[in-house]
């Protein structure tokens, strides 16, 4: 029993780690600022959280499915996740574009209601995170660790988190943070996981 305990504050403590070091300086956090430049802040919050619970989810069942398959399978499929997730953030770690959307920034916050500022979060961050490296992550670490829900909620509270510094200090937050390279350190981490399940994998 105990162990058991253990390895669910795990999973969820690895996944919320994880999940934020790749959120941080991702398109969602950016997004998510650039929202808050156009409407209210409480309705984008409420919109995106949304958004994350919703995709969260997915990825969780997703990762579920893959704990019916066989073990050295499982491990090799949780490997080719994470190899994609590393793809995707060093492509973007050592991409010159700049995505700060410095435009959209200029435009003030329009006095719109509450439902379409939430839904329009919403509609956004959904969109964004299909595929994205932190819901890949999410279905890899839940079908690693088999606790799908502790799994799913480390990762919620990691992407809320992110939210609400993007809504609240995100103009701040992204003038000290070099995402470029944050990037290529969660490219490089996730490599490393893929790694290590391919090794598990073949064991």
């Amino acid at each position: 029993m105990e162990i058991t305990v253990s390895t669910a504050l795990l999973a969820l403590l690895s996944a919320y780690v994880l999940v934020l070091a790749v959120e941080l300086p991702d398109k969602t956090m950016i997004a998510t600022l650039v929202l808050t430049t156009r409407f209210r802040a409480w309705p984008v919050l409420v919109g995106v959280s949304l958004a994350f619970a919703v995709q969260s989810t997915i990825a969780v069942l997703f990762g579920r499915a893959l704990t019916l398959l066989p073990e050295s399978l499982v491990a090799a499929v949780v490997a080719a996740l994470f190899g994609l997730g590393a793809v995707l953030l060093l492509r973007e770690g050592f991409s010159t574009t700049d995505e700060s959307g410095e435009d959209a920034a200029r435009q003030g916050v329009k006095p719109v209601t509450f439902l379409h500022s939430a839904a329009t979060s919403f509609g956004v961050l959904f969109a964004a995170e299909w595929g994205d490296a932190s819901q890949l992550a999410t279905a890899g670490l839940s079908a690693r660790y088999g606790h799908p829900l502790m799994v799913g909620a480390g990762s919620l509270l990691a992407l809320i988190t992110v939210a609400a510094i993007a809504v609240f200090i995100g103009h701040k937050v992204r003038g000290r943070l070099k995402p470029k390279l944050l990037q290529r350190i969660a490219g490089f981490a996730f490599a490393a996981f893929a790694l290590l399940a391919l090794v598990q994998a073949f064991a």
